[in-house]
Protein backbone atom coordinates (compact mmCIF):
# COMPACT_ATOMS: atom_id res chain seq x y z
CA UNK A 1 0.00 0.00 0.00
CA UNK A 2 1.43 3.45 -0.86
CA UNK A 3 2.62 5.62 2.04
CA UNK A 4 -0.17 8.27 1.72
CA UNK A 5 -2.81 5.54 1.81
CA UNK A 6 -1.19 3.88 4.85
CA UNK A 7 -1.14 7.22 6.69
CA UNK A 8 -4.81 7.80 5.84
CA UNK A 9 -5.82 4.34 7.11
CA UNK A 10 -3.69 4.76 10.24
CA UNK A 11 -5.42 8.09 11.01
CA UNK A 12 -8.82 6.45 10.61
CA UNK A 13 -8.18 3.55 12.98
CA UNK A 14 -5.81 5.11 15.52
CA UNK A 15 -7.38 6.03 18.85
CA UNK A 16 -7.81 9.73 19.53
CA UNK A 17 -7.45 11.28 22.93
CA UNK A 18 -7.97 14.71 24.38
CA UNK A 19 -5.06 15.65 26.63
CA UNK A 20 -5.61 17.67 29.76
CA UNK A 21 -3.60 18.91 32.71
CA UNK A 22 -4.64 18.63 36.36
CA UNK A 23 -3.13 20.34 39.39
CA UNK A 24 -3.31 18.88 42.87
CA UNK A 25 -2.66 22.01 44.92
CA UNK A 26 -1.72 21.38 48.55
CA UNK A 27 -1.51 23.74 51.51
CA UNK A 28 2.17 24.18 52.40
CA UNK A 29 1.28 25.53 55.85
CA UNK A 30 -0.42 22.29 56.84
CA UNK A 31 2.68 20.39 55.75
CA UNK A 32 5.01 22.72 57.69
CA UNK A 33 2.87 22.86 60.85
CA UNK A 34 2.15 19.15 61.03
CA UNK A 35 -1.60 19.74 60.65
CA UNK A 36 -3.95 17.70 58.48
CA UNK A 37 -3.09 17.80 54.79
CA UNK A 38 -5.37 20.09 52.78
CA UNK A 39 -6.11 20.27 49.04
CA UNK A 40 -7.79 22.90 46.93
CA UNK A 41 -11.04 21.81 45.29
CA UNK A 42 -13.45 23.54 42.91
CA UNK A 43 -17.19 23.37 42.50
CA UNK A 44 -18.16 23.80 38.87
CA UNK A 45 -21.64 24.00 37.33
CA UNK A 46 -21.06 21.19 34.83
CA UNK A 47 -19.63 18.64 37.28
CA UNK A 48 -21.27 16.41 39.81
CA UNK A 49 -19.12 16.84 42.89
CA UNK A 50 -16.03 18.85 43.69
CA UNK A 51 -13.02 18.68 41.40
CA UNK A 52 -9.42 19.68 40.92
CA UNK A 53 -8.25 22.61 38.80
CA UNK A 54 -7.94 21.15 35.30
CA UNK A 55 -8.44 21.75 31.63
CA UNK A 56 -7.46 20.75 28.13
CA UNK A 57 -4.06 21.62 26.75
CA UNK A 58 -3.72 24.10 23.92
CA UNK A 59 -2.06 22.95 20.71
CA UNK A 60 1.67 22.33 21.31
CA UNK A 61 1.40 23.49 24.95
CA UNK A 62 3.65 21.71 27.43
CA UNK A 63 1.54 19.86 30.03
CA UNK A 64 3.13 21.60 33.02
CA UNK A 65 2.52 25.00 31.40
CA UNK A 66 -1.10 24.02 30.76
CA UNK A 67 -1.52 22.92 34.38
CA UNK A 68 -0.18 26.25 35.65
CA UNK A 69 -2.36 28.18 33.18
CA UNK A 70 -5.54 26.30 34.11
CA UNK A 71 -4.81 26.70 37.82
CA UNK A 72 -4.50 30.47 37.38
CA UNK A 73 -7.55 30.76 35.10
CA UNK A 74 -9.80 28.82 37.46
CA UNK A 75 -8.57 30.01 40.86
CA UNK A 76 -6.40 33.09 40.44
CA UNK A 77 -3.51 31.18 42.02
CA UNK A 78 -0.25 31.64 40.14
CA UNK A 79 2.34 28.88 40.42
CA UNK A 80 5.34 28.83 38.12
CA UNK A 81 5.64 25.65 36.04
CA UNK A 82 9.15 25.15 37.47
CA UNK A 83 7.58 24.92 40.94
CA UNK A 84 5.25 22.08 39.92
CA UNK A 85 6.13 18.41 40.25
CA UNK A 86 4.90 15.79 37.81
CA UNK A 87 2.94 12.92 39.32
CA UNK A 88 4.26 9.39 39.05
CA UNK A 89 2.68 8.03 36.97
CA UNK A 90 2.37 11.35 35.17
CA UNK A 91 -0.82 10.50 33.27
CA UNK A 92 -4.16 8.88 33.92
CA UNK A 93 -6.16 7.54 30.99
CA UNK A 94 -9.93 7.83 31.45
CA UNK A 95 -12.37 5.54 29.64
CA UNK A 96 -13.93 8.46 27.76
CA UNK A 97 -10.83 9.13 25.64
CA UNK A 98 -9.21 11.73 27.88
CA UNK A 99 -5.63 11.56 29.14
CA UNK A 100 -4.93 13.76 32.16
CA UNK A 101 -1.37 14.73 33.00
CA UNK A 102 -1.05 15.30 36.74
CA UNK A 103 1.04 17.90 38.56
CA UNK A 104 1.50 18.76 42.23
CA UNK A 105 2.25 22.10 43.86
CA UNK A 106 2.24 23.72 47.30
CA UNK A 107 1.17 27.23 48.33
CA UNK A 108 0.40 28.74 51.75
CA UNK A 109 -3.40 28.70 51.90
CA UNK A 110 -3.73 31.60 54.36
CA UNK A 111 -1.68 33.91 52.12
CA UNK A 112 -3.15 32.79 48.80
CA UNK A 113 -6.34 34.56 47.75
CA UNK A 114 -8.74 32.52 45.62
CA UNK A 115 -10.48 34.31 42.74
CA UNK A 116 -13.21 32.51 40.77
CA UNK A 117 -15.25 33.90 37.90
CA UNK A 118 -18.64 32.49 38.96
CA UNK A 119 -19.33 31.11 35.47
CA UNK A 120 -16.79 28.34 34.94
CA UNK A 121 -16.04 27.93 38.64
CA UNK A 122 -18.69 28.60 41.27
CA UNK A 123 -16.55 28.11 44.34
CA UNK A 124 -13.00 27.21 45.38
CA UNK A 125 -12.09 26.06 48.88
CA UNK A 126 -9.43 24.23 50.90
CA UNK A 127 -10.44 20.88 52.40
CA UNK A 128 -8.63 18.52 54.79
CA UNK A 129 -8.07 15.23 52.99
CA UNK A 130 -9.76 13.33 55.82
CA UNK A 131 -12.95 15.41 55.46
CA UNK A 132 -13.56 15.94 51.75
CA UNK A 133 -16.90 16.87 50.19
CA UNK A 134 -18.48 14.66 47.51
CA UNK A 135 -15.92 14.38 44.71
CA UNK A 136 -16.36 14.03 40.98
CA UNK A 137 -15.44 10.57 39.70
CA UNK A 138 -12.29 11.82 37.95
CA UNK A 139 -11.11 13.69 41.05
CA UNK A 140 -11.63 10.62 43.23
CA UNK A 141 -9.65 8.57 40.69
CA UNK A 142 -6.74 11.05 40.73
CA UNK A 143 -6.63 11.34 44.52
CA UNK A 144 -6.89 7.55 44.87
CA UNK A 145 -4.15 6.91 42.31
CA UNK A 146 -1.68 9.04 44.25
CA UNK A 147 -2.65 7.69 47.67
CA UNK A 148 -4.09 10.98 48.91
CA UNK A 149 -7.38 9.33 49.81
CA UNK A 150 -8.13 5.64 50.30
CA UNK A 151 -9.70 3.61 47.51
CA UNK A 152 -13.01 3.35 49.40
CA UNK A 153 -13.62 7.13 49.17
Amino acid sequence: MPLPARRFVAKLVAPRYLVGAVTVLRDSEAKENGGPERVLLLRQPHRGGWGLPAGLLKKREQPVVGAARELFEETGVRVEPADMTAGSPNAIVHVVGVVDTIFFAYVPASATPLVVDGAEVLEAAWFPVDDLPRLSANTALVLNTYGIIPRAS
